[in-house]
């Protein structure tokens, strides 16, 4: 048996999948989290593709969209716009 390291790129097939997966994301609030799973987003439809519909460079896309990396708001917007989402702001809860 041979094993690969699990690519949640490859899973994300559907725009429901997409969103699910990228709402599960910005749930922690954790800056780094979201860029990777905005990272394997634009994979799972191919950095090619994106970097057409972005103007940005693949290598500046797999930069910005690591866990390591730190995207633009104009990057991320960029590539939400690829996506065909946007960025949207709602109140939070009250706590309890």
């Amino acid at each position: 048996m041979e094993l690969r390291p699990f690519d949640p790129a490859n899973y994300l097939e559907t725009e429901e999948d997409v969103l699910y997966y990228l709402e599960a994301a910005m749930e922690g609030n954790d800056p780094r989290h979201i860029a990777a799973a905005l990272g394997n987003i634009a994979r799972s439809k191919g950095m090619t593709e994106m970097s057409r519909k972005t103007g940005l460079g693949r290598q500046a896309l797999y930069k910005a969209l690591s866990e390591d990396g730190n995207p633009t708001l104009e990057t991320l917007t960029a590539v939400l716009d690829a996506l065909g989402l946007e960025l949207t702001v709602q109140k939070r809860p009250a706590a309890a």
